[in-house]
């Protein structure tokens, strides 16, 4: 027998492998588990895959409810349910307190009366306390609940509050919640608003594959016990209903997926009935020269045909809108003076007229749009984005829309400059040794300009000296920045008065009829609609103001006299100081033309003269021109000297403060 030394001989395989298995070690058998459990494949490999959808709460029970769903059976009822997760940090807890206003807005339901906030015990919460117990919130989560059958709900209250116990059950928490439902679409749907804190007040976190699908299924589960399932008959009438529709439809979907390079579809379906629903809908397509027929029962689809039967969905669905709001407020408009405002449009002028109303154009992403019934006769959809860009105003406040654009101003241009001379860096002492006839006030509107793209992500930054780093292709990223903003904010809005045109008439303040009548170029006015009523009331305030002394009758009109506005405005601010004084406890002093205003800015007061700022001083208070830069600087000590109708502020006291005018 041979020695065991002289017949072993080992061969070293790769490390952890046993003749080419798999490994078995106890590390390859937890994580094989571990992504077996979560969904994954059997292999080691997409273990190492993270996305974070799984983080926090709901998230096995998301992914289960999510797989049964992409098998539904047919037939099951259809329920949209959209989630969004809204910070509350800075200008989110004021966003937040007016989103709750809007959901309460007129005309919300059946009956066309405002909204009323439900919970879970209470048809009728009010939302200051929601609010004032989620002060404090990290977060909050806002869902819309829409069923497709939500119109065979005369209630849908009992839906919502079942809902909201299946999720508590799914989450393993308390919620704290607040719901209203609307009425005022062709789709039923509810608002949801839940704070983002468990029943222990920690932050609640929520897995993403539960908000995305998980609560989705969760209501159409309710909604399957409570109506069954879409009988054969309904799929089949919901379907002819598509076939002559003037919007993206699921047939349109179905054509779309089956399409190859070429763009072409055949009308063929699974069976009769399908054959039947694609011939007509495509036949609807090629009436709108929207596809072409190419014979044989095929047909050659648009390029871009989704977008354009989305936008044409969007109009009808804007046209609709501005005729219940008309009917809501009992104004009359023939349709060829109802009119969408488009401000990309090379077209696109000023609109000046009166709010008749406001609501959402999307109400999950907070774009709002305004009704303007304008000095031009027409009544106008303008779309305005963001709710925050416009704070709540009276029906009938008179406004001014401006379309705003991409475009790079000069300041973008000379921040380039400046950088380009200086290694690709910006500050004030660079701008001003590139430029010495330069104000540091006139660069200071430079920095300005960078701070609010560095906050909106407009891709530049600045260090701990102040010292801004601007790329090579800082223009193209002004552009795609400015791109990006008029998503949330298209037009430019200026309220030129908050109080509505039948009460300025005899208004004993500078009023914008007083302004329109000063001005070298005065808004054109259409003798109908709003632009009739305004040539009647100027009319009305010439005969007020001659009564007053404060004009001339010449040829039988009145003409302003000197210092009209500034009278008007007087008036006006001795009047409200008086209120004010015994608020303040402090007597009111005027700042005259030229003199230098320090204190601490306390509020802001809307007076028919326009909005002014209360500057509170050791001994006395004075009211000053509002400008925006002071929405920040509440309670702060300000410095500034009056100019004209304006002010340049100094934040701090004294000189040394950056401008902010």
């Amino acid at each position: 027998m041979a020695d065991d030394d002289d017949s072993f001989e080992p061969h070293l395989g790769r490390q952890r492998s046993l003749g080419g298995k798999r490994s078995r070690s106890a590390l390859g058998r937890i994580l094989r588990s571990t992504n077996l459990a979560r969904g994954g494949g059997p292999g080691l490999a997409s273990s190492r895959t993270f996305t974070g959808s799984r983080i926090g709460r709901g998230g096995g029970t998301g992914r289960v409810l999510a797989r049964r769903g992409d098998g539904a059976a047919f037939g099951r009822r259809r329920v949209i349910v959209k989630a969004r997760i809204v910070k509350l940090a800075g200008r989110g807890v004021s966003a937040a307190a007016a989103h709750l206003r809007y959901l309460q807005r007129d005309g919300t339901t059946r009956e066309g009366e405002p909204g009323t906030l439900y919970g879970r015990d209470s048809d009728a919460i009010d939302g200051a306390e929601f609010r004032a117990r989620g002060n404090g919130d990290r977060h909050q989560f806002r869902f819309i609940v829409s069923a497709e059958d939500g119109s065979d709900y005369d209630d849908l209250k009992p839906l919502t509050r079942r809902l909201m116990e299946r999720a508590e059950e799914d989450l393993g928490t308390r919620l704290d919640w607040v719901a209203v439902d609307h009425f005022n679409t062709g789709h039923p749907h509810s608002h949801i608003v839940v704070r983002g804190v468990d029943e222990r007040g920690k932050d609640l976190v929520i897995a993403r594959e539960y908000l995305t699908g998980g609560l989705r299924e969760r209501a159409a589960e309710l909604v399957d016990l409570d109506l069954g399932p879409r009988s054969a008959r309904e799929i089949e009438i919901a379907l002819r209903a598509e076939v002559t529709q003037e919007r993206l439809t699921s047939i349109d979907r179905a054509l779309l997926r089956g399409i190859g390079e070429d763009r072409v579809v055949a009308a063929s379906g699974r069976d009769g009935f399908d054959q039947a629903i694609r011939t007509g809908r495509l036949n609807r397509l090629a009436e709108m020269d929207l596809a072409e027929p190419i014979g044989a029962g095929r047909y050659r689809l648009a390029e871009g045909l989704d977008d354009t039967l989305r936008g044409m969905g969007e109009r009808g669905d804007i046209i609709r809108m501005m005729q219940r709001d008309f009917t809501r407020v009992h104004l009359n408009r023939p349709m060829a003076d109802r009119v969408i405002y488009d401000p990309a449009s090379s077209e696109a002028q000023p609109l000046v007229g009166r709010m008749v109303a406001r609501g959402f154009a999307d109400e999950f992403n907070d774009r709002h749009y305004l009704i303007v019934d304008a000095t031009d006769g027409r009544s106008h959809y303008v779309a305005i984005g963001k709710g925050e860009n416009l704070e709540q105003l009276a029906t009938g406040a008179i406004v001014r829309i401006d379309p705003l654009s991409a475009a790079v101003r000069a300041v973008d241009r000379t921040i380039a400059e400046v950088a380009a001379a200086n290694g690709g860096h910006y500050d004030i002492d660079a701008h001003l040794r590139h430029d010495p006839g330069a104000t540091e006030a006139f660069a200071e509107t430079h920095v300005r300009r960078l701070e609010a793209m560095r906050r909106g992500g407009g891709g530049v930054t600045r260090d701990a000296s102040g010292q801004w780093t601007i790329a090579p292709d800082h223009l193209d990223r002004v552009r795609s920045w400015q791109t990006d903003r008029l998503r949330d904010r298209p037009v430019g809005i200026k309220v030129l008065s908050p109080v509505p045109l039948d009460r300025l008439h005899d208004a004993d303040a500078a009023t914008w009829l007083d302004r329109e009548a000063v001005a070298n170029d005065p808004v054109p006015l259409r003798e109908a609609g709003f632009g009739q009523d305004v040539r009647d009331t100027q009319a009305r305030r010439r005969q007020w103001l001659i009564a007053q002394g404060l004009g001339d009758e010449m040829a039988g009109a009145a003409g302003p006299a000197g210092g009209l506005l500034a009278t008007l405005q007087r008036r006006e601010l001795l009047r409200v100081s008086g209120q004010l004084a015994d608020e303040l406890q402090r007597p009111f002093s005027e700042s005259a033309e030229g003199t230098r205003v320090e204190g601490i800015y306390r509020k802001p007061v809307d007076l028919v003269s326009g909005r002014f700022a209360v500057i509170e001083r050791s001994r006395d208070f004075t009211l000053v021109p509002w400008r925006p830069v002071l929405e920040q600087q509440l309670g702060k000590p300000l410095s500034g000297v009056m100019r004209g109708d304006g002010i340049s502020w100094t934040i701090g006291r004294g000189r040394s403060g950056p401008i902010i005018s």
